[in-house]
């Protein structure tokens, strides 16, 4: 298993895919050996030097602790890092769709994690374990960082982290949920994860069946309607991102919290909650006998 590189940069910047692609080597995906740095800090485009979110000690911290902790069981880490990444890093979704930032965290700051998280098993067909290069810079539902951040950013519900810890869970909800839009809806992300925390829906086979049923509905419900959310005042979240300089680090046992936001109204919730039980119902789920 690899170490971090030799040169870790002091703050982050913007690594364009391509410039990114020539230090993804073999060695590295294999988990076998890694870029020395100075090389690759060359090609990165440097942000703004007053802006304290940019310093990468905290995020180092964050995944150094995560490795020691959670190495008996990695996919666990996801649900304690999430909510604690979000807190630390704190962006606008307009930052956080700027893939070059997550490129830069994943390759040049922290790939030991990377390959920590993400180094399959050797299998028969597969000897060799081996990360896939889509976690160092893939589709934010796959990238090891950014799809992290951004399962925080939908599933919270205002400042609270809690919902954030069930959703990341589970692996097959990130998989199947995370890149369909609908997630961006606030109630349907807080009635998935009713679902969850009830037991109703458990296995990626079912995650996947109720993501179907639920695309499917949209075409005929409009769950704004059916279940509407307050508007979103920017002003909680652009105090929040400002407190960044002097905010503390997170919290390594309790949750940290996020923008003081008005949580999801509870009657919407509760009404896409029964609505989703209902439909999962009669949900295409490979397997169960009632499928289709």
């Amino acid at each position: 298993m690899i170490n971090k590189p030799n040169h870790v940069p002091d703050r982050f910047g913007l690594l364009d895919t391509s410039a990114a692609d020539p230090f993804l080597t073999e060695g590295l995906l294999r988990g076998e050996e890694v870029h020395g740095g100075i090389d690759l800090a060359k090609v990165v485009e440097p942000l703004a030097e007053d802006d304290a979110r940019w310093s990468t000690e905290p995020i180092r911290g964050l995944v150094v602790d995560a490795m020691y902790a959670f190495d008996d069981e990695r996919a666990r880490a996801d649900a304690w890092l999430a909510p604690r990444l979000h807190a630390t890093l704190r962006l606008t979704r307009r930052e956080a769709a700027d893939k070059r930032l997550w490129n830069h965290i994943a390759v040049a700051v922290a790939p030991d994690y990377v390959v920590w998280r993400h180094l399959s098993e050797a299998t028969a067909k597969r000897k060799v374990p081996r990360v896939p290069a889509e976690r160092f810079r893939g589709s934010p539902d796959r990238q090891c960082f950014s799809r992290l951040w951004w399962a925080a950013e939908l599933f919270r519900n205002g400042p609270d982290y809690a919902p954030v810890e069930t959703a990341c869970g589970n692996q097959d909800l990130i998989h199947s949920v995370l890149r369909k839009e609908l997630v961006d809806h606030r109630p349907t992300a807080q009635a998935l994860v009713r679902l969850l925390q009830s037991g109703t829906v458990t296995t990626g086979r079912e995650i996947d069946g109720l993501s179907v049923a639920i695309n499917a509905a949209g075409a005929t419900v409009v769950y704004d309607a059916f279940a509407p959310d307050e508007p979103r005042d920017p002003e909680p979240l652009r105090r929040w991102i400002g407190e960044a300089e002097w905010a503390p680090p997170v919290d390594r046992h309790l949750l940290p919290e996020g923008p003081d936001e008005d949580p999801v109204p509870e009657e919407s919730v509760a009404d896409l909650t029964k609505y989703f039980a209902e439909l999962f119902e009669t949900a295409p789920v490979r397997g169960r006998k009632n499928a289709d």
